[in-house]
C-alpha cells in the first residue's frame, strides 16, 4: 500500500513477519525511514516533544 502525505510517500511493509511503515521523500529515496508498531506508539505518545524539537531546531 502506498500513500502520498504532505510531500512524503508512505508505504506499509513487513519485517520479520511484523507490520512496518516506510516513509520516503520520493520514490528514489535511498534512506527511507521505517519503523514498527513499538516505535510508532512511542512517536504518538511523544508527538508534542517531537514537534517542539522540530520547531526549536528549524531555521
Amino acid at each position: 500500500m502506498e500513500n502520498e502525505n504532505q510531500g512524503c510517500i508512505v508505504e506499509r511493509g513487513e519485517f520479520k513477519g511484523k507490520p512496518i511503515l516506510i516513509l520516503k521523500r520520493d520514490q528514489e529515496d535511498k534512506y527511507a525511514f521505517s519503523f514498527g508498531l513499538t516505535k510508532a506508539k512511542l512517536i504518538v505518545e511523544n508527538i508534542e516533544a517531537i514537534k517542539k524539537f522540530v520547531e526549536e531546531n528549524s531555521k
